[in-house]
């Protein structure tokens, strides 16, 4: 006899060990990168609306460090996705793997 997703006791696999440790390796990169990304944002439009002389500062040609630091937005956003995807990869996606798998062979 084999069991499907309805019999599967959800609340027991959200309080397991494996499920906990992969909660808490999320939460290890997503809390910290989102602090520091909204810090950086926060710098960035503060310093846009107190410090217009720095941020008018020429560097090359008409590009000044405002729209330096704007393009570093983009940059840094790129960033952290790169850098998820190498945590999920190593740390999160064999974990929820060994999840899922131990779930599915309980169907069988």
């Amino acid at each position: 006899m084999t069991t499907s997703a309805e019999d599967t006791d959800w609340v027991q696999v959200q309080e397991s060990a494996d499920f906990a440790e992969l909660k808490r390796r999320l939460r290890r990169f997503v809390f910290p990168m989102t602090l520091a990304f909204l810090g950086w944002y926060l710098l960035y439009v503060v310093l846009a609306d107190y410090a217009h002389g720095f941020m008018a500062t020429k560097l090359i040609g008409n590009i000044n460090v405002g729209l330096v630091f704007g393009l570093l937005q983009f940059a840094s956003t790129f960033l952290i996705t790169f850098l998820y995807v190498r945590h999920a990869d190593r740390e999160l996606d064999p974990l929820a793997t060994q999840i899922r798998e131990r779930l599915e062979g309980d169907r069988r």
